[in-house]
């Protein structure tokens, strides 16, 4: 990976979260590509509690209108099945098409090839730079360990 990150470790789960994109709470980054469009992909964090992906699977359509909470479409790992979820509002621009060729990726270049699909829209205020990211990694982890204040 070129470029600045940020090292996180907490417990035993550390990771490098690359600085140049955004983070939503779902443990989703977005990444601009061109203005307005934005590549969406799971976190380090995401594919370790997925586990190795198996299958995925899209449910709309390019250019469908989509907003935060939206179920994309879903992916299924050793460790579970969970829905995709949009974290911007926007039109769904597609998947990634290298995904068509074999699901690896996702897991072993979860920043870079493995990016999940793309939307034109906007991100909310909930989604945070790479250091806003740590403090919801933090509070994950937390609830895991069964940390609570």
């Amino acid at each position: 990976m070129v470029g600045a990150h940020l090292q996180y470790k907490r417990s035993r789960f550390s990771t490098r979260l690359p600085s140049d994109r955004l983070y939503a709470p779902s443990h989703a980054w977005l990444r601009e590509e061109t203005p307005g469009l934005w590549r969406v992909g799971f976190t380090k964090f995401a594919t370790r509690v997925l586990g190795e992906p198996v299958e995925l699977d899209f449910e709309v359509e390019s250019e469908a209108a989509v907003q935060p909470g939206d179920t994309v479409g879903w992916v299924e790992g050793f460790k579970a099945v969970t829905d995709l979820f949009c974290p911007l509002p926007g039109l769904f621009a597609g998947p990634n098409p290298a995904l068509d060729a074999g699901i690896a990726a996702i897991q072993s270049d979860p920043y870079g090839k493995g990016w999940l699909y793309a939307v034109e829209g906007t991100p909310p205020d909930d989604c945070v730079d790479a250091s806003g990211y740590a403090g919801v990694l933090d509070a994950a982890i937390d609830k895991m360990l069964g940390n609570t204040l």
